[in-house]
Parts: C-alpha cells; sequence; structure tokens
C-alpha cells in the first residue's frame, strides 16, 4: 500500500487541526526508531491529536481507506511495538497531547488520566492528593501511562501491588472503526459480563487505541526502610526474600537480585553510583518494607531479619540506609543497569520469568549454558526476583566483535527460550511482545490460544489497521 493522497492528507490534518499532522523528514525522525535503536521505520504522518475524540475520527477515516496506525507513547518500549514498517504506509498517532490528569478521588482512592500522561506525572499527582501511585520503573521520567497500560508493564514494586492491569479500575479506548469505548469506571466491584477492558491491557495497541484510564491508589508510604545486601548465592536471596515476607507480611514492597558484574558496569559508567559496600560480593539484594503507618517499625523489622540471616552466612555483608540520600543512591544504581550496558557495548537480552521458588536453579542452568556457549560474552541476570523476573542479559566481552557477537542472538535465545519453558516460565514477563517476539510466542504459546487471540483481533479489527504485525503475525 502507498502513501495516502493528498486529498486524504488534508482530511486527517482537519482531524487533529494546524500544525498537528506532521509530514516533513525531519518532523517524522523522532517517532521512526525504537528505544533500543534495533528497528527503523517509516511513515507517511505523525499525528499529534490532544482528544479522544480526535483519536476515534483517525482510526475511522484510516479503516475506512484500510490504513495500518500505530500508537506510540513514550516510545521507551524494548520490543519495537510503538516502530512503524518500511513501507511508508503507515500513519503513527502520537499520544503525547492526551496529558491531563482528569479527576483525583481520594476518598475512591482513584485517579483518572489520559494515556500521555507521564508515569512520574501521575505519581505526582497522587502525591498531591496524599496518596500513592505504585507502578515504578526506570523510565518513569518519560513512558506515558497509555504505553505502560498497552503492555502491562511491570517495575518493581510487583511483589506487592501487582502488575498495570491489577492497577486499573476503567478505560477510555478508541476502537478500530471509530466508535469510542468508555468505561471510566471507579468501582472495585463491577461483575457485569466479561471484563473487556482487560483485552486491552497488555494487547500494545492491536485492539484499540486506549486514550485514558481510571487508576487505583493506595495510601502514601509513610515509613520506609531499605537494605543492600551481600547474599552468598541466588538460593540465598530466595530464602531471605521468604523470611522478610515471613518477618513483615505484606510490607516487601521490592526484592531486586543484582549481580557484582552490574554493581562494576554501574560504577565504571554511571556518574555518581558507588559499590555500597567495602568487599565485593559475588550477588547482592535490594530490598525494601514500606508501611502506610509512620510508627511502623520497618527498620527494626529490616535490621531483625537481616542481623539472624548474616551469623548464618545467608547474608554476608549489609547496610540499612540512614536518610532518602543513601536510598535513592541504591536505587540509582539499580535502576541505571541498563544504561550502563548499553554504555559497555552489545547485549544479548531476554526478558524472562520462573517460578521464583526456581529462579536459582534457573540461573544455574541458563547461566552454565552461556559459559559453556557464549565465551565472549558476560552474563549479566538480574531483575525483579520478588517476582520471578529476570532480565538474563548477556553483555559482550571488551574483545569481542560487535557484529559477530550480535550475530548469535537468535542461537542464545532459542537456548535460553527453551529452557525457560522447561522451567514452566514466560519468554515475556513485562516487556511484551511487539515486533520482537512475534515467532516467540508462536513457538511457544500454545495452538489453542493462539487461536483465540487472531479471533479477538478479528472481531476488534477485522481490517487489521491497529499496529500491524505486532504480537500476533499480520494476516494476508
Amino acid at each position: 500500500m502507498s502513501a495516502p493522497a493528498p486529498p486524504l492528507l488534508e482530511r486527517l490534518a482537519r482531524v487533529v487541526g494546524p500544525g498537528r499532522l506532521l509530514t516533513a523528514d525531519s518532523d517524522l525522525a523522532p517517532f521512526l526508531t525504537d528505544h533500543r535503536e534495533i528497528y527503523h521505520g517509516r511513515a507517511f504522518a505523525v499525528a499529534q491529536p490532544d482528544t479522544a475524540g480526535q483519536v476515534a475520527e483517525l482510526l475511522a477515516v484510516c479503516n475506512a481507506h484500510r490504513i495500518g496506525v500505530v500508537p506510540q507513547g513514550g516510545n521507551t518500549g524494548y520490543c519495537g511495538g510503538a516502530t512503524p514498517d518500511d513501507s511508508g504506509a503507515q500513519l503513527v498517532i502520537s499520544l503525547a497531547r492526551l496529558n491531563r490528569i482528569r479527576a483525583v478521588d481520594a476518598l475512591n482512592d482513584s485517579l483518572i488520566g489520559e494515556a500521555g500522561c507521564l508515569l512520574a506525572d501521575v505519581q505526582r499527582a497522587a502525591q498531591a492528593a496524599q496518596r500513592f501511585f505504585p507502578l515504578s520503573l526506570g523510565s518513569e521520567g518519560s513512558c506515558q501511562i497509555g504505553g505502560n497500560l498497552s503492555t502491562n508493564a511491570g517495575g518493581v514494586h510487583v511483589l506487592r501491588y501487582g502488575m498495570m492491569r491489577d492497577l486499573v479500575l476503567g478505560l477510555e479506548v478508541a476502537l478500530a472503526d471509530g466508535r469510542l469505548l468508555s468505561s471510566l469506571t471507579r468501582l472495585r466491584k463491577d461483575n457485569t459480563g466479561y471484563d473487556i477492558k482487560s483485552l486491552f491491557l497488555g494487547a500494545e495497541g492491536t485492539l484499540g487505541i486506549i486514550t485514558a484510564a481510571s487508576l487505583k491508589l493506595f495510601a502514601r508510604i509513610r515509613a520506609t526502610a531499605t537494605a543492600f545486601a551481600a547474599v552468598r548465592d541466588p538460593g540465598a536471596a530466595v530464602e531471605l526474600l521468604a523470611r522478610l515476607r515471613e518477618a513483615s507480611g505484606e510490607r516487601v514492597s521490592s526484592f531486586e537480585l543484582i549481580p557484582r558484574i552490574a554493581v562494576e558496569l554501574t560504577t565504571r559508567h554511571i556518574p555518581g553510583v558507588r559499590d555500597p559496600l567495602d568487599a565485593a560480593h559475588a550477588w547482592y539484594v535490594l530490598c525494601e518494607l514500606t508501611s502506610a503507618r509512620a510508627a511502623d517499625p520497618c527498620d527494626a523489622m529490616l535490621t531483625e531479619c537481616l542481623e539472624p540471616a548474616l551469623e548464618e552466612g545467608l547474608v554476608e555483608d549489609a547496610v540499612v540506609v540512614r536518610n532518602e540520600r543513601e536510598r535513592s543512591a541504591l536505587w540509582k544504581l539499580r535502576e541505571t543497569i541498563p544504561e550502563a550496558q548499553r554504555r559497555d557495548g552489545a547485549s544479548l537480552k531476554h526478558d524472562i520469568s520462573v517460578p521464583v521458588a526456581a529462579i536459582p536453579a534457573f540461573i544455574e542452568r541458563a547461566g552454565q549454558w552461556v559459559r559453556d556457549h557464549v565465551p565472549e560474552g558476560r552474563l549479566v541476570s538480574y531483575g525483579h526476583v520478588g517476582d520471578g523476573n529476570l532480565h538474563f542479559n548477556i553483555n559482550q566481552a571488551s574483545t569481542t566483535d560487535r557484529t559477530a557477537f550480535l550475530a548469535r542472538g537468535e542461537t542464545v535465545k532459542r537456548a535460553i527460550h527453551d529452557l525457560v519453558r522447561e522451567f514452566d516460565g514466560s519468554i515475556s514477563a513485562e516487556h511484551g511482545i511487539g515486533r520482537l517476539k512475534v515467532a516467540e510466542l508462536e513457538r511457544y504459546a500454545p495452538p489453542v490460544e493462539l487461536e483465540l487471540m487472531r479471533a479477538v483481533k478479528h472481531a476488534f479489527d477485522p481490517n487489521g489497521i491497529l499496529n500491524p504485525g505486532k504480537v500476533l503475525r499480520e494476516q494476508r
């Protein structure tokens, strides 16, 4: 399909208003490459609507003319889900101008925000109402709520608060045919038929374009205790997590596993990051307890759990932070691991999950495979061990040719993902499918599940205009 004729471009331009349909190459460029610079596409235009009605009207026009549409938020995804193909015949719809907080209801613990709101702005709006929105990502200053919803984002607080889909009460969605589904309910209990909204969460814009959401808020955090502990091995980390949860209940909000190489990469490449402990250790955990009660003795609970673990050798060393500056320094170390990896060189990335109890065995077996078969790489396995999610990455060694190293990607991916399946895990824990993992989904998903997914796609988008080729292979 070729780019639309001028009359159709003029019609699209009238929908969004003067200056909001970009067609110049220099204006289009920022929207055509994904965050990791794996995918580089082309588009005939980028539309910048500022209302849900405009989004719906754009879809109505595109559906009538069979024009593919690619919704784009903050463009911070890892799987190419917001990048157009190279045909030059697709329209990118940027949601950045839909950035209003429509309502905050502190008594109902809910907030209605538009898809283009930065995650950090939603967090601040909740804080201003003396409430807490728990989704927390390293990219929260640039990622948008619509993208978080469409990829069912995870982050560091899944252990306590769940994935993004667990934080949603209702949605407003522009459908492929131009209708607007407005279901911004603030209800916790609504058992009236199919839960339609859940289909859009994690669908990456292939079933509709989310324009706004009603989100759950929680009591403001008033007590926090954070520690950085060196542990004997991943098995010790899992045991420490169990002890912490037993000692403090649901106060454990984050529990991150970090290998020594990640500390070395961040201290080498990220200004201001320092090694929190005096001596080097093979593995660490960054753990945090939080409570809405200022009087809760979170520090005491954390210390009382760490002290016997230190005596038993489960924990080899630990530091409990004394102030917010020290806490921020620890989280900066954790959150800049991906950036440090990028600065260090090429990386083969795997966003996987396995049952929490299986994490030590998986790391041992998968790590041994890497050592045996990828000697030119260095394993960087870290992540949200509290919910079973590991970012199982392999960085190129400094003496390795980048092109040759990246050429190993398919072989490595197949071995790691096959092992993930053996452990009853997932090949995509929190980053989604996008373009990157379409074939992987076809390989590992049960045939019946794929059949149902294709049926849902056809029912919601019979002409296949919504984010073609993402999640499911484009049907021709």
